[in-house]
């Protein structure tokens, strides 16, 4: 009997043909570009099962492949059908090579809502074709309608800024810019720039719209109506135009003549090829609202500060009971992930997960963005690593935290230890460094992987990811990695620190804090120095660390985090003595 996935991927080959199409594009994507999506947007997952937050699919009438990279590759394979779908590396098999090698000279469609300029560049050489209506949204019949939550104000205390503050200062450089207005389409910038939030998409507090902001800081914002409540339509103000999404094309076609500036890499090409046809200038440059974004004010940077230690109150309870409870091999994935969840629940300002939670035991641990289901979850075992990836969304700040744990009650072998203790050196070398200004992200990762590449080890993801300020848990511009694009990291920047090593079928590792970019002050220096704030606070599970594997700077890191730890946590622990105890022990000087 054929499969649902052959059903579906039979179907649209069918609608293409339709359509006089010779192959689609099926990107994971939404019509923001953005890393989460509604259910409504899931279409690679509706194709291909894949569920993985980043991925592709191209549909030809005689085969079809689906890429995603390096923290999906075990997930790939047990998510799809080997016998319809090739499954390929999006860094070593590029699908733009695929393109041309199965399909030169074919008609392939694609949603221009659900592609950047450049990724459509990427496909060069191939005839594409863009669609006014989708195909798979036509074979999909029972798709989830868009979400409608509610967009509703950020309080002051928590933004730091007012809206129209931020508009006037971004549109000051429009200006210098010589540019008469810029394009908004993803939500994060919406929810920022007019200190909204919302619920439309699970796991970041965003309210799915776009905007046009103009360079005398007036703005249009483009947003269903019956998300918008009179509260939130008074915190906007006169200055902000509100009208439908359906009212954006005549916007656009309004700005004839008009210089406008649209961000090629993270906007979807509807956007420039819209502007084109209305006759307007298009300056191609970033979005303006993501480096503010990205560098929190003294607002936000205290938030943050105490959504940590809320955070940390919380993770140290739950690691005082997985101690005691995990060597009795009683729980499983999803009931200790669950129990993390219920600790977060009774915080200040908790307003649910950053992210779905990776509890992975034993071999799941390998699986990089591994995530639980009824069907994959297992027990946790006595004796093996279990690693926990989780975060919080609380109303002053977002967190994201990975602890590798021994369950125990035996003795860790000590080539685990090795392993570990070399993933927990490269998180301490970067958290420790100081570094000059200019410097970007990728010019940092190689410290992160120092110890591992002694031993010749290394991990297939990048080292560290921007976070947001009660935002998208993984935000640009900045991050630590080879890939990224090299964007000087800047004071009020927060970012992971989370190196790790992959054994498949065995384990994994991971260590996780995140980390706040600050002035390192150096009297009489002739440029400007930085250095990290380490926000998260929870201890290491020390039965997992060999000192003699450690520098003597990086153990005296170690136990100063250790202490500093123990200091903020013990006062919001009274009444909790067996926590105090625990926590005590596990942040004792090694």
């Amino acid at each position: 009997m054929p499969s649902q996935q052959h059903n579906r991927l039979a179907a649209l080959r069918a609608a293409l043909a339709q359509h006089g199409l010779d192959g689609f594009l099926v990107p994971r994507a939404d019509e923001h570009l953005g890393e989460y999506v509604p259910e409504s947007a899931e279409r690679l997952a509706f194709l291909t099962g894949f569920t993985g937050s980043a991925g592709l699919a191209i549909v030809l009438a005689d085969r079809a492949a689906v890429w995603s990279d390096g923290r999906y590759t075990l997930q790939l394979e047990q998510q799809t059908d080997g016998a319809l779908w090739e499954r390929l590396h999006l860094v070593e098999q590029k699908p733009e090579a695929w393109l041309k090698t199965h399909a030169a000279g074919r008609r392939i469609g694609y949603d221009p809502l659900l592609i950047s300029a450049d990724g459509l560049a990427r496909f060069a050489g191939s005839d594409m074709v863009a669609v006014e209506s989708n195909p798979l949204d036509e074979i999909w019949i029972d798709r989830p309608a868009p979400p409608m939550g509610q967009a509703v104000p950020q309080p002051d205390f928590c933004s730091g800024e007012t809206s129209a503050a931020k508009r006037a200062r971004l549109a000051a450089s429009l200006r210098e810019a010589k540019q008469d207005a810029a394009i908004l389409s993803d939500p994060a910038s919406l929810a920022w720039l007019f200190n909204i939030r919302g619920t439309d998409v699970e796991f970041t507090p965003i309210a799915l719209g776009y905007a046009l902001l103009f360079a005398d800081g007036t703005a249009s914002l483009f947003m269903a109506g019956e998300k918008l409540p009179a509260e939130t339509r008074a915190h906007l103000g006169n200055e902000v135009t509100l009208a439908e999404r359906s009212a954006l094309p005549a916007a656009l076609a309004a700005l004839e003549q008009k210089t406008v500036r649209y961000d090629p890499a993270t906007q979807p090409v509807w956007f420039k090829t819209t502007l084109a046809a209305a006759g307007a200038t298009i300056s191609e440059g970033a979005d303006p609202v993501a480096l503010p974004r990205a560098t929190k004010n003294h607002v936000e940077q205290n938030g943050a500060r105490a959504a940590h230690l809320r955070d940390g109150v919380a993770m140290v309870r739950f690691l005082a009971w997985a101690a005691e409870t995990l060597p009795l091999g009683s729980e499983t994935e999803m009931s200790t992930a669950a129990r993390l969840l219920a600790e977060r629940t009774q915080e200040q300002h908790f307003r649910g997960e950053s992210f779905p939670a990776i509890s992975g035991a034993g071999e799941h641990g390998a699986v990089i963005h591994y995530r639980v289901t009824p069907e994959s979850n297992r027990p946790i075992r006595p004796n093996e690593l279990y690693l926990i990836d989780s975060g919080g969304q609380y109303l002053d700040g977002t967190t994201d935290i990975t602890r590798t744990l021994w369950t125990g009650p035996g003795a860790a072998p000590a080539p685990l230890r090795a392993h570990v203790t070399r993933v927990l050196a490269g998180h301490i070398a970067l958290a420790m460094l100081v570094f000059p200004e200019g410097v970007a992200g990728p010019h940092l990762d190689a410290f992160a992987r120092q110890a591992l590449w002694q031993a010749g080890l290394d991990y297939d993801h990048g080292t560290g990811h921007g976070v947001g300020a009660y935002l998208s848990v993984h935000e640009g511009p900045a991050a630590i990695s080879r890939a990224a694009k090299p964007v000087p990291l800047q004071p009020g920047m927060i970012l992971s620190d989370e190196p790790g090593f992959y054994l498949n079928g065995a384990y994994g590792i991971r260590m996780e804090n995140l980390l706040l970019v600050q002035e390192a002050v150096f009297p009489g220096a002739s440029k400007k120095f930085f250095r990290f704030e380490t926000l998260t606070l929870a201890p290491f599970d020390r039965a997992l660390i060999d000192p003699a594997l450690l520098e003597p700077a990086a153990l005296a890191w170690l136990n100063a985090y250790h202490a500093r730890v123990r200091e903020a946590l013990s006062p919001h622990l009274t009444g909790q003595p067996a926590v105090q105890e625990w926590l005590g022990r596990a942040t004792a000087t090694i």
